[in-house]
């Protein structure tokens, strides 16, 4: 099994719902993205997939969430805007453009949201 990591970044503003602390108030935060993506095998070229590409398509997925209020966007209107759920909505635009960029050789198996330099959510398909 071979797997690739690739990383990017993205800036935006919450606040967390049901959430009786310092982060209920707005605040922002300049997430890192860890996208990793796996496939049993390598295609002719000797790639699981190009990183260029992996790369396109993970900042695809962080600008629609870069430089927004997070709670104003879907699904984040009603979900809460936390790093677990940051990273599932990453997971969940990524996943499909990986799947159909590879022809379907490769999957993306996780995803890391990091908000801070020591705090992350990882979502794990």
């Amino acid at each position: 099994m071979y797997e690739l990591k690739v990383i990017g970044r993205f800036a935006a503003a919450h606040n967390l719902r049901e959430f009786y602390g310092k982060c209920e108030d707005l605040h922002g935060h300049n997430w890192l993205v860890e996208a990793v993506v796996e496939a049993p095998d390598l295609d002719a070229a000797g790639l699981v997939l190009d990183f260029g590409v992996i790369k396109k398509l993970l900042n695809e997925a962080l600008d629609r969430l870069d430089h927004k209020y997070l709670n104003e966007i879907e699904p984040f209107k009603t979900l809460n805007p936390t790093s677990e759920n940051i990273a599932r909505f990453i997971y969940d635009h990524l996943s499909p453009a990986i799947h159909a960029a590879s022809q379907g050789r490769a999957r993306v198996t996780r995803v890391t949201a990091w908000e801070s330099e020591t705090a992350s959510a990882t979502y794990i398909a």
